[in-house]
Formats: C-alpha cells, sequence, structure tokens
C-alpha cells in the first residue's frame, strides 16, 4: 500500500501580504521536499457545499465566498486574509481532506497527507480567524462519521496553537475524540484541561513554553495515547502543525524535526493496532521555511513506512 499526497495548484493562489508567516512559499518548500519520495499523488478535489454544511452554516459558506475581493485583499481579522485565489484554495484544501478519506477507508491507499493551504483547525463554526477558513480537519472526522458510516474517530492535533476550530466544530460530537496539545500561554488563548466537550471527548494537552521534545513525548505517553486506546477509533485524523519546531518563529516548543518523526511514529504504531492503519493527515502550522520542509518529509516518511 501507498501514501496519498493530495494537494492542489490552487492552494498556492491563496496570496496573503508581504510579510504574512502563512504565505505562498510554506506550500512550495514542503512540496519540494516531498518531490523525491514515492507516493501516489491525487489531484485534490472541490469541496461540495454540501459536505462543509457538516461543520458549517450556509450563511457562513456565502459569507466567505461572498468576501472573495476582485483584486488585492480582503482583511477578515488581523491576521486573516484573502485575494482572490483564497476561496477556491480553501475549496480544494476541504475537498483535499475528504478525498483523503474516502481513498484510506475504501483501501485504495494505506494513509495520506494533504499539502494544503489555508489551514484550518482555527476556524470555527461561523468565524473565520487565524489564518484558516474552513474546519478542515473536523470537516474530515464529519465526512468518516456520516458519509462513511463510522462509529468512532480520533483527530491528534499536534500544532503549537490550540486548535479552538476543530474543538468547537466537534464539542458536541460524542463519535469524535480530540486530543490537542499545545503552548500555553499562547494565542488563542483556549484549551484549558477542563475544556472537555459535550461527551468528555475533548482532551486538552498545554505544554510550557520553553518545553522541549521531551516534555511532549512524556505528555503523549500519560495523556493522549491511553485516551485513543480507549477510545478506539476506526480512522485518526492528524492536524500535523510543525510550528512547534525549535527554529519556528511564532512559538517556543524546542521540539526537533526529530520529535515530529517519532509522534508521527507512534501515531502510527496506534493507528496499525486500532484501525489497521487508517490515518488522514493535514497541513496546519510551521513558519520556519527549512524547519517546515524538514519535519513535514520526517512525517510524510513515517506514514509511508507505516502504509508499506
Amino acid at each position: 500500500m501507498k501514501t496519498a499526497l493530495l494537494t492542489h495548484a490552487d492552494c498556492l493562489a491563496h496570496v496573503t501580504p508581504t510579510g504574512h508567516p502563512e504565505r505562498v512559499a510554506r506550500l512550495e518548500h514542503i512540496l519540494h521536499a516531498l518531490e523525491p519520495l514515492d507516493l501516489k499523488r491525487i489531484t485534490a478535489p472541490l469541496a461540495a457545499d454540501d459536505d462543509l454544511l457538516r461543520v458549517h452554516p450556509a450563511d457562513y459558506i456565502a459569507q466567505i465566498r461572498a468576501t472573495r475581493p476582485a483584486e488585492g485583499f480582503a482583511q477578515i481579522d488581523g491576521d486573516t486574509f484573502m485575494s482572490p485565489g483564497s476561496v477556491d484554495a480553501a475549496y480544494r484544501a476541504a475537498g483535499a481532506v475528504t478525498r483523503a478519506v474516502d481513498l484510506v477507508l475504501t483501501g485504495e491507499v494505506g494513509n495520506a497527507f494533504c499539502a494544503i493551504r489555508p489551514p484550518g483547525h482555527h476556524a470555527e463554526k461561523d468565524t473565520a480567524m487565524g489564518f484558516c477558513l474552513f474546519g478542515n480537519a473536523a470537516l474530515a472526522a464529519k465526512h468518516a462519521l456520516d458519509h462513511h458510516g463510522l462509529s468512532r474517530v480520533a483527530v491528534v492535533d499536534f500544532d503549537v496553537h490550540h486548535g479552538n476550530g476543530t474543538q468547537d466544530l466537534l464539542w458536541d460530537e460524542r463519535r469524535a475524540l480530540v486530543i490537542t496539545s499545545q503552548q500555553m500561554p499562547l494565542w488563542p488563548g483556549s484549551g484549558r484541561p477542563d475544556e472537555t466537550g459535550d461527551f468528555d471527548t475533548i482532551v486538552n494537552i498545554p505544554l510550557n513554553p520553553g518545553s522541549g521534545g521531551g516534555e511532549m513525548r512524556d505528555a503523549y505517553q500519560r495523556l493522549a495515547f491511553p485516551r485513543l486506546r480507549a477510545f478506539k477509533p476506526e480512522l485518526i485524523i492528524i492536524s500535523a502543525g510543525f510550528d512547534a519546531h525549535q527554529d519556528d518563529p511564532l512559538a517556543s516548543l524546542n521540539w526537533s524535526t526529530a520529535d515530529f518523526a517519532w509522534l508521527t511514529r507512534e501515531i502510527c504504531t496506534l493507528a496499525a493496532e486500532l484501525c489497521e492503519g487508517h490515518i488522514v493527515s493535514t497541513l496546519e502550522g510551521g513558519y520556519d521555511l527549512n524547519a517546515l520542509a524538514a519535519s513535514t518529509r520526517a512525517h510524510v516518511e513515517e506514514l509511508i513506512e507505516a502504509a508499506q
């Protein structure tokens, strides 16, 4: 079995102002780093509105479409922008994750990585924020549950910023376990351990600024992996943010590239034990270009190894 790589050139047409950390070069560096790898390359489709409606109300989707500027930029909040290509990019990102779920659950590939932008884990039900327009990881979970009829799906989010959007979108979904580690304190300020959802299916793991990979490994072994084993998911979705890297300019968790490889490998081992290796990973943050490219490649290499 192979690992699928889902992406689309439209994701490069989501342009942000000069100096913005979530820039086109992020995806260019990732695709260059992944070019030598033996992957099943899949063109990401446009998401259907029916899929987006699983996580966002119709008026919000219409608002995002209406905000698209004819030229230049539309500013949604202090750090979230749209350019003329942003709507198509966001629809490709959402289409990538739903197609990846289809490919993995039908056995066409062993697992999948979605190299997409804009990212998604900060987008709440009716609020775009934190560079994000649509909740890609939550959408993947709902697609697996509602379209494929799964009973239990887990989301593991290791981006350095709390996945407040994924938490919001899956807060009342008893069929989805959300495990998210994040530096705290740090924007957006959510992610306390007592934020557990309507059905105790939200697991927040705050990590102290300046802590490193050792603290992360201990926290996942104590708090995350036992919850995954107890939940017995039929699919694991990874929100793969690489901004906890020691070289990242937006945070200070000081992980190494090897830490991302270790965490991916451990998740793959659990997926093999619990759900036939079924994993869909989708890109979130990571803003030092070299660290992002190296960490993403290490992540995907572990997915390739697990799929064989």
